[in-house]
């Protein structure tokens, strides 16, 4: 006996989402009979207007499309009832889901959560891993409650965290394991083969955003958080420095050196060579081989060195920064 598809309306707006979107409508378990996502804004430099990657896979598939500001309105979910959905796919759409949306569908809303809950609850679960020295995350499907990431776990998927990932690259894994797991859970979903678990609560840390202060690299703090930190908030939020009254960012291939015999002054340059800059922390430090200047692109230390040898000699001292 064939089992049938169940009736799915998705909401996200992202590249990440658009993946996801993807996998599911290759799918034999689902129809997605409508799709939600953010409104159209204006993106890149010339703020022109253009759809969300997930209204773009939507209409390339002739799947309906919802866009609106909120759900406060009762149209608006008067609208979503009219979908008729089995469940809802919620994955970074980028708006709080009121009790009466997740009440909506038969089965309700389902998340892909880019976590091992309950250990990062919150917006930057991935930065906050690599930024406390995780060895290992992955993503969560999980069923939404009227909490902060704090329903039902339907399904989790791992991957390594390593000493050389960023936030970036660890997104890049996420991408591939999201996809599959929420695949899997419809599939889970349409055979009557979900298994929920609790969350346990006194295991959960709170994920909080990523602000700008926190780019702010503070010398004083130890290299291997600074190595972790400087790798954890690139690309989407790129650390940085001042020298000599410039803005700094610093790239992520970094490297923590252990060596407590060096006692210079948090920030200085204690070794230069044709690749790398190394600087003191407050606690041993840390080897920089890619820097951003003001106006121009990421580049190699060798790169910078042609130009901005000058600055970048033994002795020469970052600005102390700290979080404001």
């Amino acid at each position: 006996m064939t089992t049938p598809a169940l009736r799915l309306v998705f909401a996200g707006t992202p590249e990440f989402a658009a993946l996801a979107l993807r996998a599911l409508l290759r799918s034999e378990y689902c129809d997605v009979v409508a799709v939600y996502t953010q409104p159209d804004r204006p993106r890149g430099r010339g703020k022109k207007t253009v759809p969300s990657a997930v209204k773009s896979v939507a209409l390339d598939n002739d799947i309906a499309v919802c866009q609106p500001a909120n759900f406060k309105d009762d149209a608006e979910i008067e609208t979503l009832k009219q979908w008729r959905a089995d469940v809802m796919v919620v994955a970074a759409y980028g708006l709080l889901l009121p009790q009466r949306v997740l009440d909506t569908p038969r089965l309700g809303c389902i998340n892909i959560h880019a976590s091992l809950l309950p250990r990062w609850r919150g917006a930057a679960p991935v930065e906050r891993a690599i930024e406390a020295g995780d060895t290992e995350t992955g993503v969560t499907i999980m069923q939404m409650d009227a909490g902060l990431d704090t329903g039902a776990m339907l399904l989790k998927k791992r991957c390594e965290i390593t000493g050389t990932d960023t936030g970036d690259s660890v997104r890049t894994k996420l991408v591939t394991l999201g996809s599959e797991a929420i695949v899997e859970s419809i599939a889970s979903f349409a055979r009557g083969e979900v298994r929920a678990e609790q969350q346990d609560n006194r295991l959960a840390n709170y994920a909080k955003k990523i602000s700008k202060p926190e780019t702010a690299i503070d010398w004083t703090a130890n290299a291997t958080d600074i190595d972790r930190k400087i790798r954890a908030f690139f690309s989407d939020y790129t650390c940085f420095t001042l020298l000599e009254g410039e803005r700094i960012k610093l790239g992520p291939e970094t490297r923590p050196i252990i060596d407590e015999s060096v006692t210079n002054a948090p920030g200085t340059i204690i070794a230069v060579d044709k690749d790398s800059v190394t600087v003191q922390c407050g606690t041993n430090s840390v080897q920089l081989t890619q820097l951003q200047f003001p106006g121009g692109r990421m580049m190699s230390v060798r790169d910078c060195l042609n130009s901005r040898a000058s600055q970048l000699q033994v002795g020469t001292q970052f600005e102390q920064l700290s979080e404001q």
